[in-house]
């Protein structure tokens, strides 16, 4: 067993998996603590490097492309500090952090684990059901579906159209920004009926506005990667490389995928005449469903 014990967490090595905890120190992101403790099958590594600096030092760990729905979900978008598959050295143990990382770098070659991009998750992802209260809503996962609750700040459009749920049926895919805290993120949740809309986060009924608190909303990348998880592996689309029609979706007949379009353009034509969407809002988005037919 090789491990190292820091204050962000430990990382234990038993040559098969690498268990990574975050640590109890308040100074650990609510991020990691929430995420909890993390089993790293070696099949899903592709490297580890100890970064030197001049007081401390890293372990990073690199995964194979394709192997973890959560850095999928994110798209290398997590702050440092909350990425898991970072860990702070202290000085005077980064002898211990060479000795793990020559451990894993040793079991890699042993394995002949691949380099090359993994055809299917090997992380299960954050556990369901998850739930995320937000500046803009509550969000929860249980597995199968997806649902919004709107906050009494969420835009008028939303709180009128009520809860928002979503079967895993008709998820594309999901899109998820953090907010910086300098600049507002969001949580959209794409359906084959909302391909085309191009309305902004405070206005979608499938996305959340993720403008408060910065470190509870970075909470939602949990259920991104928890309903990324879920959804078809990134290996599975077509060749065509169209992100919005992924292979396990049959091709709609024209008339469904016109009565689709129709529904939506009467849902605009509705926002439009109560005052929710303004002209340029309208007319922008009714354009896109056009190119549709």
């Amino acid at each position: 067993m090789a491990e190292i014990i820091q204050r962000d967490g430990t990382w234990a090595f038993d040559g098969d998996t690498i268990r990574i905890t975050p640590g109890l120190n308040r100074a650990v992101p609510l991020f990691r603590q929430t995420l909890g403790e993390i089993a790293m099958p070696l099949a899903a590594v592709a490297g580890i490097v100890l970064e030197p600096e001049r007081r401390r030092g890293r372990l990073r760990l690199r995964l194979r492309e394709g192997a973890d729905p959560l850095l999928q979900a994110t798209g290398g978008r997590l702050p440092d500090a909350a990425d898991p598959y970072r860990l702070t050295v202290d000085a005077d143990r980064t002898g211990v952090a060479e000795y793990v990382a020559e451990e894993i770098r040793r079991a890699l070659l042993l394995d002949r684990i691949p380099k090359e991009p993994a055809r299917a998750y090997l992380l299960p992802g954050p556990p369901v059901p998850v739930s995320v209260r937000t500046s803009d809503g509550t969000v929860s996962f249980d597995g199968t579906r997806i649902r919004i609750d709107w906050a009494e700040t969420s835009e008028r459009v939303k709180r009128a159209t009520g809860p928002r749920i979503i079967g895993m049926g008709d998820l594309v895919r999901v899109e998820w920004v953090p907010n910086t805290g300098r600049v507002d993120g969001s949580l959209r949740f794409v359906t084959r009926e909302t391909l085309s809309s191009a309305l902004p986060p405070e206005k979608d009924p499938y996305a959340l506005d993720l403008w408060g608190s910065a470190r509870r909303d970075l909470l939602t990348a949990l259920v991104a990667a928890a309903v990324t998880a879920r959804l078809p592996h990134p290996s599975t689309r077509t060749a065509t490389g169209n992100d919005g029609d992924d292979a396990h979706h049959a091709p709609r007949p024209a008339s469904d995928h016109h009565d689709v379009l129709l529904r939506r353009l009467r849902e605009l034509g509705r926002l439009h005449r109560d005052g929710v969407l303004t002209e340029e809002e309208f007319t922008r988005t009714k354009t896109a469903v056009l190119r549709e037919f």
